[in-house]
């Protein structure tokens, strides 16, 4: 089995610089905007004063869980201190009110749902892990938006009949998941209760998955990423009797599409790049999934060679065209962690 790639402190470095310089990049920008009136004819720092940049809303929103969770971990890396100036500017509670305004106008009820609601909790969850005066204030600061989304998940999902199976910003497993790490960290139990109840409703009675994908835009794999779902609201015993039936055959690497890295053709092609985006998400999932059988099962060697496989494929294009810098780093720190 290859050598297991990890989080060292020089691509932590090359990470932090990636996100620092797309965050306060006002363009390009992709709004996703219901427009009111006349007067919502605005920039996006006007709409939105905190999560301007980085060329949507949710790659902001994620930018700064990056370096809030890197902060955390390499508090003395050289960037620390361009990340706390920035979330001093930023996270402060007259530009989070804007944000929150911003929510309340109508028809914006689902706006980036349930992507960048999770997470905007998911950012909420990092800072709430840091224990000094400055995290807490940014913690504070973000504290009125967490409490929207929140409200919105427990809105929403009651009258969620269907989840949504795609590989991209849609897919309901990946919200549950992440929004399941903030109810956890934030103590959130009623919030807790509800995407447990609702990720089992939709997925307890799934089984031999086909794995149709990846599709041409996919960055999150629809059956791992609903395998990571499960394994965040069973029990080990009770995930492993699931995975048993939902991937029979994983352990001859069936559905074969799982164990193959997406080829990416154009990195320059904000759909295609999003392909590099699901060998990472893929390589996060994996990694978490071996974490549940003992080293002496053989799965466990498979799952760990997939990650590193995908890893291989597109860690090395964090970086490059804007398509792709913008907001693969997130998911290279999520397969990383």
């Amino acid at each position: 089995m290859p050598a297991s790639t990890s989080l060292t402190p020089t691509l932590a470095r090359k990470f932090a610089q990636v996100a620092l310089a797309h965050l306060t990049q006002e363009y390009p920008n992709k709004l996703e905007h219901v427009m009111n009136k006349r007067s919502d004819v605005k920039t996006p720092r006007e709409l939105h004063p905190v999560f301007f940049g980085s060329f949507d809303w949710h790659s902001s929103v994620h930018g700064y869980w990056l370096l809030a969770t890197l902060l955390r971990l390499f508090p003395e890396m050289r960037e620390a201190r361009k990340i706390e100036t920035l979330f001093d500017a930023q996270l402060t509670p007259a530009k989070v009110k804007k944000e929150v305004r911003y929510l309340g106008q109508p028809l914006r009820a689902t706006f980036e749902r349930p992507y960048g609601w999770a997470w905007l909790l998911m950012l909420s969850a990092e800072l709430n892990r840091h224990a000094s005066g400055s995290g807490k204030r940014w913690s504070a600061g973000i504290a009125p938006l967490a409490e929207v989304f929140t409200q919105r998940f427990l809105d929403f999902l009651p009258k969620a009949t269907y989840p949504t199976r795609v590989g991209t910003h849609y897919n309901s497993a990946f919200a549950i998941t992440l929004a399941l790490e903030y109810a956890e960290v934030a103590g959130n139990d009623t919030l807790r209760k509800v995407l447990v109840k609702k990720a089992r409703a939709w997925y307890a009675k799934d089984s031999d998955c086909q794995a149709w994908e990846p599709g041409g835009d996919d960055f999150l794999s629809s059956a791992l990423m609903e395998a990571e779902c499960m394994r965040r609201v069973l029990s080990t015993s009770d995930f492993t009797s699931w995975l048993d039936r939902f991937l029979p055959r994983l352990a001859v690497r069936e559905p074969a599409t799982l164990f193959t890295p997406a080829i990416v053709s154009d990195r320059s092609d904000g759909k295609i790049a999003h392909l590099d985006g699901l060998n990472l998400s893929r390589a996060w999932c994996w990694r978490s999934i071996a974490a549940t059988w003992p080293a002496s099962d053989a799965r466990r060697g498979v799952a760990l060679e997939t990650a590193e496989t995908h890893f291989a494929a597109s860690l090395p294009h964090v970086a490059g065209d804007y398509m792709g810098t913008h907001w693969l780093a997130t998911f290279a720190l999520l397969a990383l962690l």
